[in-house]
């Protein structure tokens, strides 16, 4: 029997096949390709800008088909990021006052089930305030010298990594924050109004350039994130551990 952590590889391209689930216009997923995976991504919604083979589907109902069918075995490994609007602190915070936040469905802890009963190595990624996240991994633009700060959590399963150094913010997000006007080097890559960064500016902001679609930037992660994270997971995969 092939060991989980072996690697599968896309028989077109010889590179290690990844599942891109929640996938939304492939933040994540370039970020895969970009260090070495093929990439196939399953959003519930259409992603006609999705740069990749795509599914569209519920990510949970395809995760539990390709688990009951075997069809997971092409792949390597599996990275999900459910919505996380249930606790992230942008929600919460922004919006308690209003009612909101706390009441959203929590998809956190089905998909890592899932996961778990996939045999395969996996990721979850979710924003701060996501308690039901296990934080391995925190990443920032910073580290990645971007124009976004975006801090995500990454709960990694079936493998590890070392937590690289969290380096010191140049200074604030730019925008109005309680009447009051900010200027930084960064921008605020969600919502709109008060400040809050231009499609281009968020483009520019995340190194994402293939969708101008202000709701697939504002959920997207910056590449640069998957990309540290599928060279930290090829790194610590036994070399020539390739499926028969």
């Amino acid at each position: 029997m092939t060991h989980p952590t072996d690697i599968r590889r896309d028989l077109a391209g010889d590179r290690p096949l990844l599942l891109d689930l929640f996938c939304c216009a492939g933040g994540a997923g370039r970020g895969y390709e970009r260090a070495g995976f093929a990439v196939t991504g399953v959003d519930i919604r259409p992603r006609p800008n999705y740069p990749f083979t795509f599914i569209q589907g519920d990510a949970l109902t395809v995760l539990a088909e390709l688990i009951a069918s075997g069809g997971i075995r092409r792949y390597t490994a599996i990275h999900a990021s459910p919505p996380c609007q249930k606790r992230c602190a942008l929600t919460v915070g922004t919006n308690s006052s209003r009612g909101w936040g706390g009441i959203h469905v929590d998809l956190v802890a089905p998909t890592r089930e899932l996961l778990d009963a996939s045999g395969l190595p996996y990721v979850i990624e979710q924003p701060d305030g996501q308690a039901d996240v296990r934080k391995d991994i925190t990443l920032c633009g910073e580290q990645f010298g971007l124009g976004v700060i975006r801090h995500r959590n990454f709960e990694l399963g079936g493998w590890s990594a070392a937590q690289p150094k969290h380096l010191k913010h140049r200074g604030r997000v730019r925008g109005w924050r309680h009447g009051k006007y900010h200027d930084g080097p960064y921008v605020a890559a969600y919502g709109k109004g008060g400040g809050k960064a231009t499609v281009p500016e968020m483009q520019q902001a995340m190194g994402i350039d293939w969708t101008d679609v202000h709701e697939e930037l504002t959920e997207a992660i910056p590449p640069a994130y998957a990309e540290w994270l599928g060279h930290a997971f090829l790194a610590r995969t036994p070399a020539g551990a390739v499926a028969a």
